[in-house]
């Protein structure tokens, strides 16, 4: 239960970022990114150099809301891969059963996504994120990534908390549209008949 904990806060931490918590990940062992898949096949100076570049870049584009709206398409495509494969290194950490792996790729995956596709939902329902908000999600990104090795159980429920906040806000979302579908049918557009 504890690896299981430990391996939802990996994945809702690359919910949040894509870069920022491989680079912790990394920093935070010893053997680096030895145990992440797919990066452990590359220089340890080409993969640091290469999040430590996006990850500067997630935070400067964030400051714009162009360079947040390419940063959310990006986000949106790889956050299911970026979480399978935090969870996968966190599952290796914690020695799970290596037969447990898949389940853990694709709940690890789905829930980086979810969280993902919660944030865009955000951004374009309030054109923009507030700077305080990109903020407390980088310095969230980071704990989550240290909670799960450090302290799994907090991290764990704090990543079902956000959970549990994407379900509730997915389901205002669909009380909104339904009320703006039923203005829309009680008070229906009269065209003007052009004549011919």
């Amino acid at each position: 239960m504890i690896e299981l904990l430990a391996v939802l806060s990996a994945s809702a931490a690359a919910g949040l970022r894509i870069a920022l918590p491989l680079l912790v990940i990394g920093l935070l062992q010893t053997d680096l990114w030895s145990r992440v898949p797919f990066l452990s096949r590359f220089s340890p100076q080409i993969v640091i150099g290469v999040l430590v570049s996006w990850s500067l870049f997630e935070i400067f584009a964030s400051q714009k809301i162009l360079g947040q709206r390419i940063l959310q398409l990006i986000q949106l495509l790889f956050s299911p891969f970026v979480g399978a494969m935090m969870g996968l290194a966190i599952a290796e950490a914690t020695h799970v059963e290596p037969h447990l792996f898949w389940i853990i790729a694709i709940v690890s995956g789905l829930l980086a996504l979810v969280l993902q596709l919660v944030q865009t939902g955000l951004f374009y329902r309030l054109r923009g994120l507030p700077i305080w908000v990109i903020l407390g999600q980088d310095i969230l990104c980071v704990f989550l990534v240290i909670f799960a090795f450090d302290a799994p159980q907090q991290g764990g429920l704090i990543a079902l908390l956000l959970l549990w906040l994407a379900i509730r806000i997915s389901k205002e979302w669909y009380r909104w549209y339904a009320q703006q579908g039923q203005r829309g049918e009680r008070n229906p557009r009269r065209y003007k008949r052009e004549p011919d």
